[in-house]
Order: structure tokens, then C-alpha cells, then sequence
């Protein structure tokens, strides 16, 4: 018969390893119940009828009005008749977009160098669609007292092919010829960018001049994207409207504030966008132009987010040129910075934004070294680690004295058991007498909780580590470990660290403090393994500069009493 010490150890392990086993059988479950996903072949048409184009035109300014430039009513499987040979595909090597010829929207853009998962590496992300249960798409018009978009009313435009590959860039025109105006609507593609130039022309080939101005539009439902790439137990990404003004570099504006009222804002130039997890969608206005946003519901149940420019006028004979750019694609705050001011900002790290852009810059700079994400987190832990190493040594020696005094602090404890305030008194004088500060000791702990905060962020809003792989097992750094693997290694030196600190306090608190480490490894389980990783480093290294530290002071003080 075993000692009951002995049988309480292997219970514990036998339960530990029943534990970890369920856990592990629960994730797997979880992943097979994923479906995989599959996409159309195209995005649906809109159900809208060509009606003359003598129709009332497009109210100004995002006017509260019961249908937008395009009422793109949600289209059954069924295509109607003018739906034929609408769509045009335009391929380039980051991304793929479709465009209905009717009024030239963007109906679906998917991108291919963005898989939508390591279990299916051939099926691009889908940013935007129009689907019978999804919209999510972006539109640009000609509105005004002349304006070639009408409500219930948009032109037809041609294309010489139904589809277009440019792996070097290009441009697609579009064209129509209304009463007494020649129309094109390019779309121009750089290489390897997300960013597409939307450019009108129009030759004014009446006998009076035409006055219209440019407005553009993200039209989107409010379901969250169809695919979840959300950490658990973490804060949800942001989903929602976002833009600059002259007062707020980066305002955010939500579905719940379009539900209770509209949203308006002037400024020069600018850019409106639309957020979600790692991608985003915007649309950026010229920079020397005076421009309106506004974003507002539809009485169908739809959120719009763009702008307007200002009326231009083309005489006869002449021809009218507006522009705006439009995105669509990660979050890349290097790439997203040279697009516009401030629109680097839609990678929102929280309150922490001061210290996580400067951890950012230097994963990114130890990326570059090295090539490997996971290793480029263990080189900004030595890095940090190094820069707070004066303050952590300081703590260190605080924790031994404490230690070191823990023997008589206990034996004041037990001495004025019943007396607080004396007990008070007692501790404080052994403090002083001993050079021990309890504030001190947690020093070493709290020091690296505003990294931790910042570098967690930084995890979650960087599309650069999104399934980015470091070794072995692990090979997605933003998601899970899935074999729980580094949250163990980090619980257990987190109880090896905890069992170098004296244990003081009353018992409550000290069986408190024991059970931190298992409260720490389950909370763990569920944090992406870059973090994880971040944080094992972290106690390895601490736990060598602590016994360093406990050591110096063992042998000053070994010299002292010489």
C-alpha cells in the first residue's frame, strides 16, 4: 500500500492527464465539426430593373432616402435575363474581383495569397461578396443635378472580355454612351497591391454644360464575417466603420450608432473603411479635395459607410475626370501608411498603442534578421527582458530578503495571532531592520504586464502573423497550441518560479498563490502560441536571473556574518 502522499500525487497526475486528454478530444471534435468552405463561382446580381434614365436622380449627401445609389435587393438562385454576361473577373497575382456591369460595382473581391485556412490552402480569403444571404460589397457613382447614376437607374456598361488576368498591372474600361454623354469607367490594378484606382471620364456631348460629383460606398449587412478567425476567450475584434477627421485622427462608427442616427463629417481628403479581423475595405478620397462622409442605415436593414466629392461642372464638349481609390485587403500598417495619413491606424492595438508599435517595429525588424516569426518573439523577449533587467534585479533582491526573513515574519504570525495592529507594527520594524520591501518583490512581476498587454494585441490585430509558423507543432502562431504543449511548459516554470518566492501572508493567501499556476495554464490553453511563447521565454529567463540574484544575496549575506 502506497503512502497517502503517494496516492494523493498520482491522483493528481491521473486526473492532469485525464484532463488534458478530454481537452484535447474536445478541440479536435471542434475542428472536424468546421465544415470547409466552399464558395460560388460568382457573386449574385442584383435584382434592380433598368428604368429609364429620365428617373428622379440620386438624392445628395447620403440623404435619408428609402433606397441607395443601387437597391440591390437580396437575388434568388434564379438570374434574371439581364443578368446575363454582367460579371466581369480581373485577376491579378494578390487579388480577385468581380465587377457588375451595372453601374460598375464591386461585388465580390477574394484574396489568393491570404488563404482562408492552413486546412485549405488553395481556397483564397473572401474579403467582399453578394450572395443570397450576404452583402458586403463596394460602390462608386456619378450623382448631382446630372449625374449618370439615377435611383432605380444605373447605367449598363461594356467591357471588351468577361474576364482579365494582369500580372503586371493594368487597367479595365468600362463604357456606356447615354443621350448626350460618352462614359468610362477604369478600373486601374497595380502590381502586387490591393489598392485599385477607380477613375470616370466623361465627354459632355450636349449643348449645355453638366454639373455631377463622385460618391462612394461601402454597402454591407451586419453579419459578422463567415469566417471566424476570433482567438477564444479573447476580446472581439473590432467590426464596424472607421475613418479620419480634422478632430479624431481614427473615429470608429459602429452598426449601434447608425441605428439610433446618421453620421456626418467634412474634411480635406480623407478616407472612409470598413474593419474586421486582419482585412479591411476603404475607400480614399483625393487628398487636396473637400470631401463629405456619412454613414447611415437603410431602411432595408443596410449600413452604408463613404463619402461624396464636390460638383464639377463640364462644359460642351469637354470632358469631366474624378477619381478615388479604393482598398481592399490586409491590415498592413506599413503598406496602409503610404496610401493615406492615418489609415495605418485601422490596426487598432487599444490603450497600449505606445508601446505595442514600438514591439511591433522590432518583431518586425527581428523578422527580417531571421525569417521566422516565432523566433523573432523569442529575440523581443531577450530584448525586453534585457531592457527592464536593472528594475527585475532590484525585485529579485526585495523577494530575497523576504525570503530570507520569511522565518521570523512566520513566528511573528503565529506570536500576535490575535493582535493585527501589533503584528503590523512588529512586521513593519523586521522589514526595516532586514532591508526587505514586500512592494518591491512584485516589481519583477508587474513590470512585464504592459508588454504582455501590448505584445497580446499585437498578436491579435497583425495580419503579418496570421497562420504564421514557428517549429515543429506549431504552426500558426496567432491561433492555439494544439497540443496545449507550450501552456504546460509555461505552467510548470511558473510553479518554479513561484516555489523560489517565500510564501508569506496568512494560509488563505497563501493557497491562493499555489493555485496560480494551474489558473495560469488554463487560462493559457485557449491564447495564441505566439503569446504563449512571448511569456515562456519570459519565466526562463526570469527564472535564471532570480536564481542569480538569490545567490548574490546569499553570499553577501554569508560575508556579512563572517
Amino acid at each position: 500500500m502506497l503512502p497517502p502522499e503517494i496516492q494523493r500525487i498520482v491522483l493528481l497526475i491521473g486526473l492532469a492527464a485525464v484532463g488534458y486528454l478530454l481537452i484535447l478530444a474536445w478541440t479536435e471534435d471542434m475542428e472536424a465539426a468546421k465544415a470547409p468552405m466552399v464558395y460560388s463561382d460568382s457573386p449574385v446580381l442584383s435584382q434592380q430593373p433598368l428604368a429609364p434614365q429620365s428617373e428622379k436622380p440620386v438624392e445628395d449627401e447620403f440623404a435619408p432616402i428609402d433606397s441607395d445609389i443601387a437597391p440591390l435587393a437580396q437575388a434568388p438562385v434564379t438570374q434574371p435575363a439581364i443578368g446575363k454576361g454582367r460579371l466581369v473577373k480581373v485577376e491579378t497575382p494578390v487579388i480577385e474581383v468581380w465587377i457588375d456591369l451595372l453601374g460598375g460595382d464591386i461585388a465580390r473581391v477574394q484574396l489568393p495569397t491570404y488563404p482562408i485556412s492552413l486546412e485549405q490552402p488553395d481556397t483564397p480569403f473572401l474579403l467582399m461578396d453578394r450572395s443570397a444571404s450576404r452583402t458586403y460589397i463596394a460602390q462608386s457613382a456619378l450623382i448631382g443635378s446630372d449625374g449618370i447614376d439615377k435611383t432605380g437607374a444605373r447605367p449598363l456598361y461594356e467591357a471588351e472580355s468577361d474576364s482579365l488576368t494582369l500580372t503586371e498591372g493594368g487597367e479595365l474600361v468600362l463604357t456606356t454612351t447615354l443621350d448626350d454623354a460618352q462614359v468610362s469607367k477604369i478600373f486601374t490594378f497595380e502590381p502586387n497591391s490591393h489598392l485599385i484606382n477607380i477613375r470616370y471620364e466623361v465627354v459632355n456631348l450636349g449643348t449645355r454644360s453638366k454639373t455631377m460629383r463622385l460618391l462612394t460606398q461601402i454597402k454591407r449587412d451586419r453579419l459578422p464575417p463567415p469566417t471566424d478567425e476570433t482567438v477564444p476567450l479573447a476580446p472581439s475584434p473590432y467590426l464596424g466603420g472607421a475613418l479620419t477627421t480634422p478632430d479624431n485622427n481614427y473615429k470608429k462608427v459602429d452598426f449601434d450608432d447608425l441605428d439610433e442616427e446618421n453620421f456626418q463629417a467634412t474634411a480635406i481628403g480623407g478616407w472612409m473603411a470598413f474593419l474586421q479581423h486582419y482585412f479591411l475595405t476603404a475607400w480614399v478620397a483625393p487628398s487636396d479635395q473637400a470631401t463629405n462622409y456619412l454613414a447611415r442605415k437603410t431602411s432595408d436593414g443596410f449600413y452604408l459607410f463613404g463619402f461624396t466629392g464636390q460638383n464639377q461642372s463640364i462644359q460642351p464638349g469637354a470632358t469631366g475626370i474624378w477619381r478615388a481609390d479604393f482598398y481592399a485587403g490586409p491590415k498592413d500598417q506599413v503598406v496602409l501608411e503610404t496610401i493615406a495619413p492615418y489609415l495605418n491606424l485601422t490596426v487598432d492595438y487599444g490603450f497600449l498603442w505606445w508601446i505595442a508599435i514600438p514591439l511591433f517595429k522590432a518583431l518586425t525588424f527581428f523578422h527580417d534578421m531571421v525569417g521566422n516569426w516565432g523566433v523573432a518573439i523569442i529575440l523581443l523577449t531577450l530584448l525586453v527582458k534585457g531592457l527592464l533587467a536593472g528594475f527585475s534585479a532590484k525585485g529579485y533582491r526585495s523577494m530575497a530578503n523576504m525570503r530570507r526573513v520569511a522565518p521570523a515574519m512566520k513566528r511573528l504570525q503565529e506570536r500576535y495571532a490575535n493582535d493585527r495592529e501589533k503584528l503590523s507594527k512588529e512586521m513593519m520594524a523586521l522589514y526595516q531592520k532586514e532591508g526587505a520591501n514586500p512592494l518591491g518583490s512584485c516589481l519583477p512581476m508587474l513590470l512585464p504586464m504592459p508588454v504582455f498587454l501590448a505584445l497580446y494585441w499585437v498578436l491579435l490585430e497583425s495580419v503579418e502573423l496570421r497562420q504564421a509558423p514557428f517549429i515543429f507543432w506549431i504552426n500558426d502562431l496567432a491561433s492555439m497550441d494544439p497540443y496545449f504543449i507550450l501552456p504546460l511548459l509555461m505552467g510548470a516554470s511558473t510553479y518554479l518560479m513561484q516555489a523560489l518566492n517565500p510564501q508569506v501572508g496568512d494560509p488563505m493567501q497563501v493557497r491562493i498563490m499555489k493555485l496560480m499556476p494551474i489558473m495560469f495554464t488554463v487560462l493559457f490553453l485557449f491564447f495564441p502560441a505566439g503569446l504563449v511563447l512571448y511569456w515562456l521565454i519570459n519565466n526562463l529567463l526570469s527564472l535564471a536571473q532570480q536564481t542569480y540574484v538569490y545567490r548574490q544575496v546569499d553570499r553577501e549575506q554569508a560575508a556579512k556574518s563572517k
